[in-house]
């Protein structure tokens, strides 16, 4: 293993105590009502600094930032799957399954086409496209490894995903209360929530303002969304090799191997939950869990402030507006095209 040089452990402590500091963020009543996780909060204090402090840290640091967004990243992936089993699938019908199938193919075809027509490059559309489709920023950060976006492009969907998700947490319970969901069953309210919102936590913040039945529902389907994380990986993967096939390019693109790691987390999580009825071990198994989760939650938080930390408002002016215009057609397709494939398949 090669050894870290000074400035890279120097690089990697500035980070450590900064996604502390974030964590100390997260949870003041304000920002905690808002269900901004760590993940989003470490993303913007990291744009911050990047236009204020960042031109004066030691450029010998920059090598603990970039494992953090790298190889932290992956890590923190793969062992997001602890956060699942596979056991979800079958508790939702098979309605929700083709919703969400549907919801997430068709707004990855939907943001490439849209993206195109707008003059986004193929990382931006699909950087954006797979936040909106699949699971937010957590969804984001792995595509980025696959398509080998540049940090600040992370950011700029991130943000998108973000402010568009937080939309939806506040917009959903209030549609819901002024009855404008009624032709929708409370079961099938869950599966609209939880296969058109973005973040996680906007699905949990959305359907416990709207009905505990809801919200679980909704939970539950978007964990189905979260497992097509892996496939959706690895399908981008493959499309990225062909489209580069023959040329001396191919080489340098990888396999996305953390998406089978993150699988064979899921399965592992899986048939461990299952493994005994005793009281004891299942207690015990929820916390190792736990622990894991706040492992991986930490790891996740220091990614994306690293990321933040490279995105400084001159690389924002790239994409101007026509990222979040691609990530506003794309809300509406969410929004609307769900409601009406809940309406009719739920």
């Amino acid at each position: 293993m090669k050894q870290l040089s000074r400035g890279t452990m120097y690089g990697l402590l500035f980070l450590i105590v900064l996604t502390f500091l974030v964590h100390a963020l997260a949870t003041i009543p304000f920002i905690h009502e808002l269900r901004l996780s760590p993940m989003v909060l470490g993303v913007v204090v990291g744009m911050i600094l990047a236009n204020t402090l960042r031109p004066r840290l030691p450029e010998s640091w920059n090598g603990g930032l970039k494992i953090a967004s790298k190889q932290l990243l992956r890590a923190g992936i793969v062992l997001y799957g602890f956060r699942l089993t596979y056991d979800t699938i079958l508790q939702i019908g098979g309605g929700a399954i083709l919703i969400d199938v549907i919801i997430v193919v068709g707004t990855l075809l939907i943001g490439n086409y849209l993206g195109r027509a707008l003059g986004l490059d193929k990382d931006e559309r699909l950087l954006i496209a797979s936040g909106s489709a699949i699971c937010g920023a957590a969804a984001v950060l792995a595509t980025e490894p696959v398509v080998g976006a540049k940090p600040h492009k992370t950011a700029v969907a991130v943000a998108t995903v973000v402010l568009f998700g937080t939309l939806s947490m506040f917009g959903y319970p209030l549609l819901y209360r002024a009855g404008l969901l009624d032709a929708l069953s409370p079961h099938a309210v869950g599966i609209y929530t939880g296969s058109t919102v973005h973040e996680v936590a906007h699905v949990v913040g959305a359907g416990a303002a709207m009905d505990p039945e809801i919200a679980g529902i909704a939970t539950m389907t978007k964990m189905l969304r979260v497992l097509l994380l892996a496939p959706v990986l690895m399908g981008l993967g493959y499309l990225m090799r062909r489209g580069r096939g023959g040329s001396a390019t191919t080489s340098k693109v990888q396999i996305p191997w953390f998406a089978f790691y993150f699988l064979i987390a899921i399965a592992i999580n899986t048939l461990l939950f299952r493994a005994s009825d005793d009281t004891e071990w299942i207690e015990g198994y929820h916390q190792l869990t736990h622990f894991i989760e706040t492992i991986d939650g930490f790891m996740l938080a220091m990614a994306m402030t690293a990321i933040g930390l490279d995105a400084t408002f001159a690389k924002f002016k790239q994409s101007g507006a026509k990222a979040f215009l691609l990530a506003l057609g794309l809300y509406v397709w969410l929004v609307g095209g769900g409601y009406l494939l809940t309406l009719l398949l739920a």
